[in-house]
């Protein structure tokens, strides 16, 4: 077992796997003057992560749900089912219970009515719901071909190394909390979101793409900021500014997401790269990673082209909260 383990992480780490033909690890070794991305850091981001999930609870408990209390936002007041275990065991699933419990079918639908309502969020736990956002102004991100100068021998800055710790920890977070969070309908592309999310960050950090890496989550954080400010604003009753804002939110995701993601990011990537070294396993592996974010991005931009064109032509006078769980919340790469 122990050779058969060691045999694998050998293999995981073959130097072809992570870097361009004639570089190896040994080309990745620190000197005093130099430091290199060392995929043992990535072993920081767990605590990093529990340390904000503890945070973010510390946050909503004893600043964002008193100062939401004191700005107006009131839960809704919701009734509670009545005690019923046989329809608490079966609670979820679309089948008639009518016969077992002995009771009339509009009962059964009420009783569901009221289970289904004390799932939902509390309007206040909604207005807590906020992300922070972290941004770094470097050449490479006014031009992309600046990601491949060097690389992969490209030393790693000390704000880079906070910026992806936090960014990964983040992300790593979201994805301990998605359980606890609120439901929303696309569950499973944002399960898909976080996953290659997390694979995304820590590749390219283990293989130092950190500059394009970065400018891939700058982009992604650039809207989430606008989308989060949208909904504290909706939850306030704010309709004019967050109507305002929502506008704003997807001119931003609309540009950043559809124009400049694949024409200077995926463009990049997939052809300014190739002048500096030929393709490998990492270019493949990256590039996919990527185009599996520019097809969630479609389908994102989808819902929100659908929500802008009811909104302008007058089919729906206010976005709804409903609206609101089908956008992309905490995304960050």
């Amino acid at each position: 077992l122990f050779w058969m383990v060691l045999s694998l992480d050998k293999w995981f780490w073959w130097h072809e796997y992570w870097f361009p033909p004639g570089f190896t690890w040994e080309d990745m070794k620190e000197s005093d003057s130099i430091s290199y991305p060392k995929p043992r850091d990535l072993l920081h981001i767990v605590p990093y992560a529990l340390l904000l999930v503890g945070v973010r609870y510390l946050f909503q408990r004893f600043i964002a749900r008193p100062l939401g209390r004191k700005l107006g936002v009131r839960d809704k007041v919701r009734l509670n089912a009545p005690p019923n275990p046989v329809l608490e065991t079966f609670y979820g699933q679309l089948i008639s219970l009518s016969k077992q419990c002995d009771l009339p079918t509009r009962k059964v639908e009420r009783w569901f009515c009221y289970r289904r309502n004390q799932d939902k969020p509390s309007l206040t736990t909604k207005f807590c719901s906020l992300d922070y956002t972290v941004s770094l102004q470097k050449p490479w991100f006014w031009d992309p071909r600046e990601c491949w100068v060097g690389y992969p021998q490209q030393p790693l800055q000390h704000s880079m190394y906070w910026y992806y710790m936090m960014e990964l920890s983040f992300a790593l977070a979201l994805t301990f909390t998605m359980a606890f969070d609120v439901k929303r309908k696309d569950f499973k592309e944002q399960m898909v979101h976080h996953a290659t999310t997390i694979i995304l960050i820590s590749y390219s950090y283990c293989a130092n793409y950190l500059r394009i890496g970065s400018l891939v989550m700058l982009l992604h954080v650039s809207s989430t900021a606008l989308l989060e400010l949208t909904k504290l604003l909706h939850y306030l009753n704010w309709r004019r500014a967050s109507h305002l804002l929502f506008l704003t939110f997807s001119s931003v995701f609309l540009v950043t997401r559809l124009i400049v993601f694949p024409c200077r990011v995926l463009y990049t990537s997939f052809y300014s790269s190739m002048v500096s070294f030929q393709p490998f396993f990492g270019y493949y592996f990256m590039n996919a990673l990527l185009m599996v974010l520019q097809l969630l991005h479609v389908f994102w931009a989808s819902l929100i082209i659908h929500m802008l064109y009811k909104f302008v032509n007058g089919t729906v006078y206010t976005v709804h909260p409903v609206h609101w769980a089908q956008l992309p919340a905490g995304q960050h790469c």
